[in-house]
């Protein structure tokens, strides 16, 4: 059955099977090599999120960095919130070392415990149901003062509906604050605009952070609230693009971050959250300016965002210890392997593939490149680098040096997450004719092509609000995704193709299956 020749995987970011019909801009783009590789080869959908890859339930959306490192292992490992929700019920967060460093700080130095985060239910990168159990506990400890900086989602939740979680904050604050406690809102800002930058793209984001969340600069309003009404107001920008913004009283900000406070980064989520612990936790920081103000502070992450880095120090709940990746059962086998993307999704088909590793398990096996992204809204270039990436990974496959090699397009993704339905179109259509051109090579190289997604957001860019009228979706999607093999020589018939059994952790043993070689016990079932 196993061909033994070079296998080469394609997931394009974002790119699902629309339930709804709604803002479908997968549906809606011109993909004549997509439309074709599902009608003449064998194709089946996968579960990209819930349970196929380990989040809580089947109402939580799946994403890039769950989503690869299910692709990458060929195992389901629990997640993301699931995974801190499991460390909350069982009490093992709160019983941590970290967590009663932290509270302790504050207790015998008299000083603040601060919260930096995505303030949203989306379960992509954080939950703010995790955020108010977390201050609850530090006033139960006897933590004095909480202040938290905020970062306005509109991306795994709805555009606009920021004012809900500010409000749902409040409230859970209003309900602590006696006299023995003081919990306040201090800052916060778009996620696209402070803080919360990926994959060093764009570091004047995370210096923008610091200075609102560290320094306390920037426009100043009496609450939250009244920014978040206002910025909304006076720029007419969805929550995740609203500029900084800075609580004040008397003139001053409420949360500026000191000397031995303790700071914890409530994201749980890697790929937005390691730049912002790098600035606090790397004692030789240089990437930006700090202008001079560098409190010392007890630091923490919800988890540790990279192992190899060691970042950051301390960490309120062990993230999963994922083993017997596709890349280690390839080293084992001598097979050599080539990973292409840019910046965007560089660390997914990197890093997240290798099980939230940094670094290689062969330096002589492994051969990773990095596309760099243009520093541009992402709806001004909807094409991105799909034509470099397709050259790059042409270049790879003609070289013959590789049996395994993988690309991840952005697009449907990147551009999916604006808004912007016409842009999303456009973005879709870029990584169709890469994929014509892909397949013309795997044809002159004699490859197994393997085309497939993440997650689903180009497919769904509209959805009904509560009152039932039509809205922007800059999420991501529940739809299933695509999973096609070309192959000119041979036909890899699916095993039960038109079930809804298969999810991403499926792909790996697939891989290794046309590979020939033995896939690990603790993996899924092949698809062929």
């Amino acid at each position: 059955m196993a061909t033994k020749k070079p296998v080469v995987l394609v997931v394009m970011d974002g790119v699902g099977f629309s339930v709804t019909g709604l803002g479908d801009a997968v549906t809606e783009a011109n993909t004549p090599t997509l439309d074709m590789l599902l009608k003449e080869y064998p194709h089946t959908s996968l579960k990209a999120h819930g349970g196929a890859v380990g989040l809580p339930s089947d109402d939580d959306m799946g994403n890039s960095e769950v989503g690869h490192n299910a692709l990458g292992c060929g195992q389901i490992y629990s997640q993301g919130a699931k995974l801190v929700n499991e460390s909350i019920e069982s009490g093992k967060m709160f019983d941590s070392d970290t967590w009663k460093k932290l509270a302790s700080n504050c207790v015998e130095k008299g000083t603040t415990m601060h919260f930096i985060g995505l303030l949203s239910d989306g379960n992509v990168h954080s939950n703010i149901s995790h955020l108010k159990i977390m201050i609850a506990k530090a006033k139960e400890d006897g933590v004095k003062r909480v202040r938290c900086h905020i970062l306005l989602d509109g991306r795994d939740v709805p555009a606009t509906s920021g004012m809900t979680y500010i409000e749902d904050l409040e409230n859970c604050l209003a309900s602590l604050n006696d006299d023995t406690f003081d919990g306040k809102i201090a800052s916060g800002g778009g996620r696209m605009k402070i803080t919360m930058d990926r994959y060093k793209a764009d570091w004047n984001m995370v210096k923008l952070g610091w200075d609102t969340h560290v320094k306390g600069e920037g426009r100043t309003f009496a609450s939250a609230a009244e920014a978040y009404t206002t910025l909304r107001e006076e720029t007419g920008a969805i929550d995740q693009d609203l500029p900084p913004f800075v609580i004040a009283e008397n003139g001053e900000p409420v949360g500026k971050i000191k000397d031995d406070d303790s700071v914890i980064l409530f994201n749980f989520r890697g790929d937005r959250a390691i730049e912002m612990s790098m600035a606090f936790d790397d004692d030789d920081f240089d990437c930006f300016d700090k202008g001079g103000y560098d409190p010392r502070v007890l630091y923490a992450g919800m988890l540790q965002y990279d192992g190899d880095l060691n970042l950051p120090k301390n960490y309120l709940v062990n993230p999963p210890e994922i083993t017997n990746t596709l890349s280690e059962v390839l080293v084992k086998n001598g097979l050599a392997s080539y990973a292409v993307s840019e910046t965007q999704k560089y660390g997914h088909v990197t890093y997240f593939w290798n099980g939230n590793k940094s670094e290689k398990f062969s330096d002589e096996l492994e051969v990773w490149n990095e596309i760099p992204s243009d520093k541009v809204s992402f709806d001004e270039r909807p094409w991105m680098k799909s034509a470099e990436v397709t050259d790059d990974l042409i270049a790879a496959i003609r070289s013959g040096k590789y049996d395994f090699l993988r690309c991840n397009y952005p697009n449907g993704d990147m551009v999916g997450h604006t808004g912007n339905m016409d842009a999303t179109i456009v973005g879709v259509e870029a990584v169709d004719l890469g994929l014509a051109r892909l397949i013309k090579v795997c044809d002159e190289c004699n490859c197994t092509l393997l085309v497939t997604a993440d997650h689903g957001n180009a497919d769904e860019m509209l959805e009904k609000n509560k009152k039932g009228e039509i809205a922007v979706r800059t999420a991501h999607s529940l739809n299933r995704v695509p999973f096609v093999i070309w192959d000119k020589e041979e036909r890899h018939e699916i095993i039960d193709a038109d079930s809804t059994k298969y999810g991403l952790a499926n792909v790996a043993p697939t891989v290794a299956k046309l590979l020939g070689i033995e896939a690990p016990d603790c993996w899924e079932d092949s698809m062929i």
